[in-house]
């Protein structure tokens, strides 16, 4: 798509500030399952599928009260892939570009793959929390606590044939009760906002103030079937009509606001940069 990526190249050449976008498809690249309807779940997680459990029936608070070792067989799964998972150079390009001009991130991802590649924890807004933060499943008002910490990372073993956790599980330093990630999960009324809110609150007063200033956005593997991303993206956008979506399944733009551009968000990155070193770009 050669006309949508040199497109796309003069919309953040030409921006002032810039407001990175993310969602679920962008850590696809660095190797992350894709968890797009049930089959791509199962693909990723077959005990699940012979279960017939769905991601949003396992991404539930209620399975840390009725059966944590299935609750934390799910979610410790997820934070040790996390850990171990290198994100892709895309991630690298975002950085660069955000060394010219202001820049922030609003991301529906938990895996803390911003933070690895060298954004300031202060400028990434996690709108659902991350799996690196732990939360007391009871409330007791100890707080959030990291997963990794000075003392050691907190490590839960997990049987990959019935993806069940195996040995004790996190507990917490308050009050003993069972540890839940600080992460917002389906139906959720008892997730603890606090480690998130300061980064959400920043980033709001970061988009009043450069309303109108020549800002773009880059908005990456948000999907519509949770849209709290895309909907960021659009509202930011609004005023500049610099939209830049890049999507494989769903790139498609409203109202002619900005360009969308179905491709996988490293190789897409690469060809924007690639078009912004040319001359007469940006």
């Amino acid at each position: 798509m050669p006309d949508e990526v040199a497109a796309a190249a003069d919309m953040i050449g030409g921006a002032q500030a810039l407001l990175v976008t993310a969602g679920a498809g962008m850590g696809v690249d660095s190797g992350l399952p894709d968890f797009r309807g049930s089959e791509g779940f199962w693909r990723a997680y077959p005990p699940y599928a012979r279960l017939g459990l769905r991601f949003e029936e396992l991404a539930d608070p209620e399975h840390f009260a009725d059966d944590p070792e299935l609750a934390w067989g799910f979610y410790g799964h997820r934070l040790e892939l996390y850990r171990q998972t290198v994100p892709h150079t895309g991630f690298d390009i975002l950085r660069r570009w955000a060394r010219t001009r202001p820049t922030t991130v609003f991301t529906s991802n938990v895996d803390g793959h911003f933070q690895r590649a060298g954004f300031p924890a202060d400028d990434v807004a996690e709108v659902h929390g991350s799996i690196h933060h732990l939360q007391c499943l009871r409330l007791c008002g100890y707080g959030v606590w990291p997963a990794d910490g000075p003392d050691g990372s907190i490590d839960v073993p997990v049987d990959e044939d019935t993806m069940r956790a195996t040995g004790p599980l996190p507990r917490c330093p308050g009050c003993g009760a069972l540890a839940r990630p600080a992460i917002l999960m389906f139906g959720d009324t008892g997730w603890d906002e606090s480690h998130a809110a300061p980064a959400l609150a920043r980033h709001a007063d970061w988009l009043r103030e450069r309303r109108g200033t020549g800002l773009a956005v880059v908005e990456l593997g948000a999907g519509t079937a949770v849209p709290t991303v895309r909907r960021r993206s659009e509202l930011a956008s609004a005023a500049s009509g610099a939209l830049v979506r890049i999507n494989v399944r769903e790139p498609e733009i409203r109202h002619d606001r900005g360009v969308g551009i179905a491709g996988p968000a490293a190789a897409t990155l690469t060809a924007i940069d690639d078009a912004l070193g040319r001359p007469g770009t940006g």
